[in-house]
């Protein structure tokens, strides 16, 4: 009877142990289902609102947007999730009670918010679960997802620079001719990128940096000081919004189509944190 004794203790000591593993397993499991749920409605949705409804990219599950359920945050769910490592252009959180599984969470949501499980704006998912209450974070990230490193940044970057000096442009009232294609120069580059991440850790958006350095001094630091221009923008998702920002802006289209400039540089950092959440800097040379 000891052994028997002995045996059933261990056998409940597991138990207790493996048990919070096994629930956690079950819930991860449950909140995958659901995404796959919602990510093959938008693969083949149905009318929604008496509209038709189009085929639609897959949500990316994303552990950041899973936040704590029944929270009341301070400053909204952007600021909640800046906090999380996670920086948003848009975010809708939809909470649905009652819903024992995964199917039922679904029904819920496709009955009350197909609308927002079929809004092409966002990108990435998060799914929190506490019991019968579920919470889903619909997001859309600053940075686009096939944003690569400042390598290829800056190799698209000096792409469409080129581009838009190949023909002529009016820049506000300002016409200029088209103009040859500038070269990449590393040093530039450089200075960019070191404004940038300036800019994203230190939560600021200038030409002139904490220390009062301007564009001038960060190119001669970083060995070109000859004729310097710099753009700088912030919040756009892709280089190529960048660039659309700046050739729509006269001065800064001005700095693009500039003949006197041969050699550009450029450069990006991204900061949840930050107020913008990611930075841009193209700073331009002579030879």
């Amino acid at each position: 009877m000891r052994h028997a004794v002995r045996s059933s203790r261990l056998v409940s000591l597991c138990l207790l142990i493996l048990s919070p593993l096994f629930a956690a397993t079950a819930h991860a499991g449950a909140e995958r289902q659901l995404v796959a749920a919602i990510n093959d409605y938008r693969a083949h949705p149905q009318r929604c609102d008496r509209r038709p409804a189009q085929r639609l990219a897959p949500l990316a599950l994303k552990s950041n947007l899973a936040l704590p359920i029944g929270y009341r945050y301070a400053g909204g769910m952007r600021e909640a999730l800046k906090s999380s490592g996670y920086s948003a252009i848009a975010v809708r959180s939809i909470r649905v009670v009652g819903a024992e599984d995964a199917e039922e969470a679904f029904d819920l949501l496709q009955d009350e918010h197909c609308a927002a499980l079929l809004d092409a704006s966002y990108a990435d998912i998060g799914i929190s679960r506490s019991r019968n209450e579920w919470q889903v974070v619909l997001a859309q990230p600053v940075l686009d997802s096939r944003v690569g490193d400042n390598r290829s940044v800056g190799k698209a970057l000096l792409a469409e620079v080129n581009a838009a000096r190949a023909r002529p442009r009016m820049c506000g009232r300002q016409r200029f001719a088209a103009a040859r294609p500038l070269s990449w120069n590393a040093a530039l580059g450089a200075a960019a990128q070191g404004h940038s991440k300036a800019m994203a850790y230190g939560n600021y958006f200038a030409h002139r940096d904490p220390d009062g350095d301007l564009p001038a001094d960060r190119a001669r630091a970083a060995g070109r000081g000859r004729q310097i221009g710099e753009n700088i923008a912030a919040g756009q998702s892709s280089p190529g919004k960048a660039m659309a920002g700046w050739l729509a802006s006269p001065g800064h289209c001005a700095n693009l189509m500039n003949p006197m400039f041969t050699q550009v540089g450029a450069g990006f950092a991204s900061e949840a944190r930050s107020d913008e959440g990611v930075y841009w800097t193209m700073v331009f040379g002579a030879q």
